[in-house]
């Protein structure tokens, strides 16, 4: 066997969800991200567009600009009567408790030859990658996907064109928590197998 796969199996099971609000104040070093963000280069991807596209928001100015825009695009996007105290200050606080955050993004071919959803399902493959990296690590990370960050606002604060897409923004930091432990359903839950 090239690899050993009791490892690789004990990798892709470990990986978590680890909250930001989880977070430690140690902090990830450089090498680390880039070796995160090289493995999702590695993501398949139909007739190898690459469509990912990574925003790093590493130094504590950067987080807390993307915090005060957060805040604002929120206030702005979601009506009054809709606003949640909460949400509000979880958007706010979240990139001061990282270690760094990463919005990921799909840059959109400009021919369009391949469909949307498989550049966007690209995408979430590199974000598969990253986060199995940041395991290895033993680094948490946090795939979070609010509403606002579909928006043409947030488009614009990210500087994408105008057919690419945020798909979210991955916090990283280590946990100051034990490492969660988790279970998923058996496969004949979800698993039909034609044999004739």
């Amino acid at each position: 066997m090239k690899f050993n796969l009791s490892e690789i199996t004990e990798l892709i099971r470990s990986r978590r969800s680890i909250r930001p609000e989880s977070f430690s104040a140690r902090k990830i070093q450089r090498d680390q991200i880039e070796l995160i963000l090289n493995n999702a280069q590695w993501a398949p991807s139909h007739g190898k567009t690459e469509p990912w596209r990574f925003i790093v928001f590493e130094s504590e100015n950067s987080r807390n600009d993307l915090s005060q825009t957060l805040g604002k695009v929120y206030l702005e996007e979601v009506a009054p009567d809709e606003q949640n105290d909460a949400k509000l200050a979880k958007l706010i606080r979240r990139p001061l408790i990282s270690s760094v955050v990463v919005a990921v993004c799909m840059s959109r071919q400009k021919e369009e030859r391949i469909p949307e959803i498989e550049e966007i399902e690209a995408v979430a493959c590199a974000v598969q990658n990253m986060q199995l990296t940041a395991t290895a690590y033993g680094i948490g990370s946090f795939w979070s996907s609010p509403k606002i960050i579909y928006t043409d606002l947030m488009n614009q604060y990210l500087e994408l064109e105008n057919k690419d897409k945020c798909l979210g923004l991955i916090y990283f930091g280590y946990s100051k928590e034990e490492w969660p432990k988790s279970h998923r359903k058996p496969l004949e839950y979800n698993t039909t197998w034609k044999t004739q």
